[in-house]
């Protein structure tokens, strides 16, 4: 008489389980200058942060939103770079999901400080070509310490209209800077451009802080509005495709 085994096996079955099943904690870096410090944040609590936290966590998946925040007023691009390779900086980027940078504003203000007395066009040409450059750096310096987290890069807005009205070609120099910052980003697959230069440039409100510089607690909204917009269409569904393993047995 022969016996015969039911033999058991696992078998192990990949689904895609739903993005809200499982929330996960997001951890965010944001890094650059005064827009990231909330210079005009009559709540001194950021900036722009504190609204996109809160839009952030009503989305499917995300539980909670871990923000650090290493703005520093009056960074260009060769300090931001400076500070990315502090160990502080490197251990916050290792363990970022996404990193968000605003950053190019005050390397347009050096120009404009530096040549005051004759300000030309082909000033803020030569800059632009150093701007790339050190902005691809701090991008490679980024991908170095974590090549899996996605990078945001906010556009240039133009609040120097106010300032220097003499200059009719504010708009133009903004608009080829950002430009420059969209055929670095592009260059990397996690990295997004942000265009927020039209925010304020078509708005029917002031967006802008007594000193006509800086955003303003509207202002601040409307730039984190744009950039849940991105992060909803382009950035947070891809947080959700690794597959979850499910061990099922059967006889």
């Amino acid at each position: 008489m022969a016996f015969h085994h039911t033999k058991k096996t696992t078998v192990q079955v990949f689904e895609q389980i739903p993005p809200d099943f499982l929330p996960r904690k997001l951890t965010v870096v944001s890094a650059g200058d005064s827009l990231t410090q909330g210079v005009g944040d009559s709540t001194h609590q950021g900036g722009y942060l504190p609204y996109l936290k809160i839009m952030l966590e009503k989305e499917r998946g995300i539980q909670e939103v871990d923000f650090y925040n290493y703005g520093v007023t009056g960074n260009r691009t060769t300090q931001l770079l400076k500070r990315l390779k502090t160990p502080e900086m490197k251990d916050a980027l290792q363990k970022a999901d996404l990193v968000i940078l605003t950053i190019g504003g005050n390397d347009i203000m050096k120009v404009v400080r530096d040549n005051i007395t004759d300000l030309q066009l082909s000033k803020f040409t030569k800059e632009k070509e150093s701007y790339q450059t050190h902005l691809t750096q701090i991008m490679e310096a980024i991908v170095q310490e974590n090549p899996h987290s996605s990078i945001v890069l906010v556009g240039l807005y133009n609040p120097f209209s106010k300032w220097f009205s003499d200059i009719k070609e504010m708009d133009e120099i903004v608009a080829e800077w950002n430009q420059t910052g969209q055929n670095v980003i592009a260059n990397y697959p996690n990295g997004f451009f942000v265009p927020i230069e039209d925010v304020f440039l078509h708005a029917n409100e002031n967006l802008l802080f007594t000193d006509n510089f800086h955003p303003n607690d509207k202002g601040y909204e409307l730039i984190a509005q744009r950039l849940n917009q991105t992060l909803e269409e382009r950035i947070l569904p891809e947080l959700d495709k690794k597959p979850y393993l499910v061990n099922t047995r059967e006889n």
